[in-house]
């Protein structure tokens, strides 16, 4: 047998050991508290077995002699001097029944013969345990070896115990409870047991509320450890995945954010260390895709356990890219396909007229109501179905929400969007992550595109966010509002070695309001492809509705072959002669006769 002091000075190695030895305890994933609590409702299991005969022959004996109970305790305060829980209860007990006249006494002894007889065999064990206990503890400090042969020694003891009958087992335990109200290392004891024997002691004035408050406090660590050893069974850990674009905070930690939200802050965002950052080297934008556990008691959110993928490549090799600003940028020189798989007749005529290569800088300026998000919505279709390996980004700012359904419905690609409804500070922040995502793929090399619906209601965001510089343009812009939304245009590029960001933005023109003739000046000649629509054009149900004498590609010499470049020379000197709404309805009628642009070209020859 061990003492409770024995076994918590034991390792977990040794107390497995024992545990192995009784076969009927778990030991993976077990605690050392755990175990230690274990192994002794195991021991008193065992005995409670076996001295079960023992206590009905005992039972026979002290009914005649009651007397002899007040004598039990006194035994065991000199012989249980480890076991502190019964030792307190047996001494408060002694005292109380000293003060009492032999009056009292005997009434106690009467109505408790039951339970004083079932003590005694317990003594005897207490007694017995108490011997073996300080050798056992005597002989684990002197050697190792002597201690795995009294390891043996308990186990071939538990062996035997556990052979007996265990139909006796029922009709005792409810004794064994009666007997021990303050045993302690029992799991299986229910509070309610040991709740009501020290209520009765204290109506008779045996002043056991101390021990009533000791035997409670075990039975609730019992059943924490017990609950710790269930949930052990199911380990989550490494088997959610999940992905986000990372969001820095000021003191250095992150989040990752989930696009089903738009980016902002939700109840799904993953938490990133400040070491993992550090270790990786990871920025605001970042596409982090790893292992996820669910939260610890006071965590809030998921946390990162292990980063598989950083935009889609291998950690190790993110880690020594070259940032952003310090690319190269080019001109572009490979130009998207949207005239062939998944064309419209507006894709087409922007391929001739206005070709858009890997890194335009594009500027749709357009009036109200001239069918720009259709086009938007088209050209999305064409670059998605003819260049895979491109990752598409539709963001609309101050948009409406059914436009955004639409476009979410009908464009295979990531639609981010921020409607009218939405405070300014959203669409900027909304804006903000987007570009920071686009600028670190293009830094792992990959091509992007970001459709932008408009550019000019960005600028308004950026415009209300921005504080107060005191310098104020005319249309009551910012000095300083319009340099952000100019970075956010700045940023497309065609990068030497790789990569790409092109950006096609809308601006508006003509609503009425001063400011957007400011925004659209400010913008007008930062652009290297402008589309021109024309509101006369779509009021006679033209469309697309494009000024195709002003609308070009700065450099097309680069996208075009030398032939199709002659061609369409010819093509503008001819269309010159016409107004705007002449010549998209002479074009217009000869696309739709021709099923792609060589056989437009061949055609005009005649």
């Amino acid at each position: 047998m061990f003492d409770i002091s024995a076994l918590k000075e034991m390792k977990l190695a040794e107390l497995q050991e024992i545990a192995k030895l009784a076969k009927t305890i778990k030991i993976t994933g077990v605690k050392k508290e755990t175990l230690i609590s274990q192994i002794l409702a195991h021991q008193e299991a065992s005995l409670a077995q076996t001295e079960a005969p023992k206590t009905e022959a005992t039972a026979e004996t002290k009914e005649e002699k009651p007397k002899r109970a007040r004598i039990a305790p006194a035994k065991t305060k000199a012989a249980n001097t480890k076991n502190t829980p019964v030792l307190e209860f047996d001494q408060v007990e002694e005292t109380v029944q000293k003060n009492d006249t032999a009056e009292t006494v005997e009434p106690v002894v009467e109505t408790t013969a039951e339970v004083v007889t079932d003590k005694a065999p317990a003594v005897k064990k207490d007694q017995k345990a108490v011997k073996f206990n300080k050798s056992a503890y005597e002989k684990k400090v002197a050697l190792k070896k002597e201690k795995e042969v009294v390891a043996e020694e308990t186990a071939v003891v538990e062996a035997e115990t556990a052979t007996e009958t265990t139909t006796e087992k029922p009709a005792n335990t409810p004794v064994a409870k009666k007997v021990n109200p303050n045993q302690n290392k029992n799991p299986n004891q229910n509070q309610n047991h040991n709740q009501n024997p020290n209520q009765n002691q204290n109506q008779n004035g045996n002043g056991n509320g101390n021990g009533n408050h000791n035997n409670q406090n075990p039975n609730h660590k019992n059943k924490k450890n017990n609950n710790n050893f269930r949930d052990s069974d199911f380990e989550f850990d490494g088997i959610i995945e999940s992905e986000g674009v990372l969001e820095m905070m000021p003191d250095g930690y992150g989040f990752l954010r989930s696009s089903d939200y738009n980016y902002l802050a939700s109840p799904d965002d993953i938490y990133l260390s400040t070491s993992q950052i550090r270790l990786f080297g990871l920025k605001t934008g970042d596409t982090v895709k790893g292992v996820v556990r669910p939260p610890k008691e006071g965590e809030k959110f998921f946390p990162l356990v292990r980063v598989l993928k950083i935009n889609g490549h291998d950690p190790q090799v993110v880690r020594d890219r070259v940032s952003f600003e310090h690319l190269t940028p080019v001109f572009p020189s490979e130009k998207f396909k949207i005239a062939e798989k998944g064309s419209s007749i507006s894709t087409r005529i922007i391929d001739l007229f206005s070709p858009i290569g890997k890194g335009q800088r594009g500027m749709i300026v357009a009036q109200p109501k001239t069918g720009k998000t259709m086009l938007l919505k088209d050209i999305a279709n064409a670059i998605a179905a003819n260049h895979p390996e491109v990752y598409l980004i539709v963001l609309l700012i101050d948009e409406r929400p059914e436009e955004v359904t639409d476009m979410q419905r009908s464009v295979r690609g990531e639609v981010i969007a921020s409607t009218f409804d939405r405070e300014p500070q959203e669409h900027v922040k909304i804006a903000n992550i987007v570009l920071e995502k686009a600028k670190r793929l293009v830094e792992c090399g990959h091509d992007v595109v970001i459709l932008l619906d408009s550019i000019t209601r960005l600028a308004r965001a950026y415009n209300t966010v921005q504080p107060a510089s005191g310098k104020v343009l005319s249309g009551g812009v910012d000095a300083n509002a319009l340099q952000k939304p100019k970075r956010f245009f700045g940023a497309a590029r065609n990068v030497e070695n790789g990569g790409s960001l092109s950006i096609i933005a809308t601006a508006l023109t003509e609503t009425g309001s001063k400011m957007d003739e400011v925004i659209f000046e400010e913008f007008k000649g930062t652009g290297n492809m402008e589309l021109q629509l024309d509101r006369k054009i779509a009021n006679k149900r033209i469309f697309p509705a494009i000024d195709l004498t002003s609308s070009s590609t700065r450099r097309d010499d680069l996208l075009l072959d030398e032939k199709t470049l002659q061609r369409m020379w010819i093509m503008r000197k001819y269309l010159s002669d016409m107004n705007p709404v002449e010549s998209m309805d002479f074009v217009n009628d000869r696309f739709k006769k021709t099923k792609n642009n060589e056989e437009f070209l061949i055609s005009m020859n005649d």
